[in-house]
């Protein structure tokens, strides 16, 4: 079982074909839309942080010119002295209003980005969702997002002042010394020319490094489900040196990138040191008198020692860029596994409405029709081809054949997960999904919480007693006399202190909470023992009474005497049985 998981996975991924980076921007793109406000107010503080850092070194540079070569008394300085420290109070301040606008813009970017995952998971429906492994998904809705922060908390803004803030240090640098401002601005495009360089590799590799991990979580998660399997079967040797085999792949992976990261930091902050070494020498020559050409000799101590302060800060957010150009890589490469994953369930969201053409119509609001509907997993073998049905409103109808037939894709397109390829279906006048229905699956489905919790997940405003009676309906009433906590008692996800039919009871418990009129139950009594069979039979049979629309699938035949019309699923065929 696990190790099918893991060839369809892998075939998954060599099979699909990823987003190009042109797609990948553009989505990056339109998640900066959204929050342009934020990226503003970072990039403001940031501009206010460099000119606050050029008057720091301006009277810093006064200071010094005015003590040593003026040789103006201390008490004269202090005027300089405090707008020192009134700069760097300023630049301090700035500094932290860009790093908390900085977060605040990425935390609602990544916000957006889980909506715009939610919203695909939701369109895609569980049906498409569940053929990916869950290792996979949260991985992409915890990590992937997560990779987003630094491009939009840190690349975006600074690649905005890194044009900004070198540009004002060069108009201030030519209006002192025009060669010390060629000399800059000569030496200024290497960096952001290595930065393309090396990019080109990095988001390669870090995109690699996400498919990788996308794909350890996945194949761990289902190892441990499967461990039981595995054991029986003597497997679990194999499992575990698969999962190494797969962690070694990711070891590599990941020391490659890290090993780019540095190499391209090494190689940037060289050329930098270099840039500033040669202009201290042009100062330092200049100054002392060896080099006369141009304006050098009109250097002074102020004009100087201000280059040479500003020198570095000339470089800074190009370096800052350069370092902050892996967010840029990391936010490629997990854009890149999002979106594949987008492609991969469905037409992709743009901005809150899905780009897709449904086919479903509404129709009478007292029947259930399906109009000449053709579903297909696969092109070329069509689950159901031109099939047309009618059901009406509070019939019991019950869905038996042989397993394959199509009883569970019958109810998927009824419940919305699964649009047909052509026809239209209608539910009680609206699209499938347009209105709540009640659902239960061959396994039921608890959270982490009290009774109460899971009967209050489709019902939040139901009363103790609302859910007492519910409980009561299913049978579990006297299961739920011997709690001391009563509704409150804990249960977990996987239904810890429940036996397999009390668990499926519970979660059917849900369905007399919210009083909805259409309820589509798959196997309901499958796997149950023959107490709980008889529960389930008479919680449906007051369901039926109660003038809600039941349509089960089924193999039980205490369960087919319960509808009043029975459908043969066979071969892609529905007809009256």
């Amino acid at each position: 079982m696990a190790e099918t998981a893991d060839r369809q996975s892998d075939g998954a991924g060599e099979q699909s074909s990823a987003p190009n980076q042109r797609e990948v921007k553009r989505w990056l793109a339109s998640l900066a839309r959204g929050n342009r406000q934020w990226i503003r107010a970072t990039v403001a503080a940031g501009v206010v942080s460099g000119l606050a850092t050029v008057l720091q070194m301006y009277f810093l540079a006064t200071l010094v010119h005015r003590g040593v070569v003026e040789k103006v008394p201390v008490t004269d300085l202090t005027l300089p002295f405090i707008l020192v420290l009134l700069a760097i109070v300023v630049r301090a301040v700035s500094q932290g209003l860009q790093t908390h606008m900085a977060a605040r813009c990425s935390e609602d970017v990544r916000q957006d980005a889980r909506r715009h995952i939610n919203r695909q998971w939701q369109a895609a429906g569980p049906v498409a969702i569940s053929h990916a492994s869950a290792g996979e998904l949260s991985r992409e809705w915890l990590d992937h997002v997560e990779a987003l922060h630094g491009y939009f908390a840190r690349f975006l803004p600074q690649m905005v002042l890194s044009l900004i803030i070198p540009l004002i240090i060069l108009v201030l640098v030519f209006t002192l010394d025009w060669l010390a401002g060629i000399f800059l601005l000569l030496s200024a495009p290497l960096i952001p020319l290595f930065m393309a360089l090396v990019g080109m590799g990095a988001a390669k590799l870090n995109q690699q490094n996400f498919q990788a991990i996308s794909r350890l979580s996945g194949q761990f998660l289902d190892k441990v489900r499967g461990l039981s399997t595995l054991q029986l079967f003597g497997q679990t040797e194999a499992a575990s040196l698969l999962i190494q085999s797969r962690s070694d792949h990711y070891r590599r992976i990941t020391m490659k990138t890290l090993r780019v990261a540095f190499l391209s930091s090494a190689v940037l902050e060289f050329f930098a040191s270099m840039a500033i070494a040669v202009i201290a020498i042009y100062i330092g020559f200049g100054l002392l008198g060896y080099i006369t050409y141009g304006p050098s000799d009109q250097l002074t101590l102020f004009s100087g020692l201000l280059i040479l302060l500003l020198a570095p800060e000339f470089f800074q957010p190009l370096r800052t860029l350069s370092q902050h150009y892996h967010d840029r890589a990391a936010a490629l490469g997990a854009g890149a596994e999002i979106l594949e994953r987008m492609d991969k369930l469905g037409p992709r969201f743009q901005g809150d409405h899905p780009k897709r053409v449904t086919n479903q119509a509404a129709g009478p609001g007292d029947r259930i029709e399906l109009q000449s509907v053709t579903v297909e997993y696969r092109r070329g073998h069509p689950v159901f081809r031109n099939l047309s049905l009618t059901f009406e409103k509070s019939s019991c109808v019950a869905l038996t054949g042989p397993s394959g037939g199509g009883k569970s894709t019958l109810l998927h397109l009824l419940a919305g997960f699964v649009e047909p390829n052509e026809g239209a279906v209608s539910v009680l006048g609206q699209a499938p999904g347009a209105d709540s229905f009640g659902w239960l699956g061959q396994t039921g489905f608890l959270v982490n919480g009290t009774w109460a919790d899971n009967l209050r997940l489709t019902s939040p405003q139901a009363s103790d007693i609302a859910i007492e009676t519910a409980l009561k309906n299913v049978g579990l009433r006297p299961l739920l006399d011997s709690r001391e906590q009563g509704i409150y008692s804990y249960v977990s996800e996987d239904g810890q202190g429940l036996s397999g039919g009390q668990a499926r009871r519970l979660s059917l418990a849900r369905i007399f909470v919210a009083d909805y009129d259409l309820i589509l139950l798959d196997e309901p009594t499958a796997g149950l023992d023959t107490d709980s069979e008889v529960y389930v039979l008479e919680a449906l049979h007051k369901l039926a009474r109660a003038g809600k629309t039941l349509i089960f699938s089924t193999h039980h035949q205490a369960l087919l005497t319960l509808a009043n019309r029975m459908l043969l699923v066979t071969e892609g065929e529905v007809h009256d049985a």
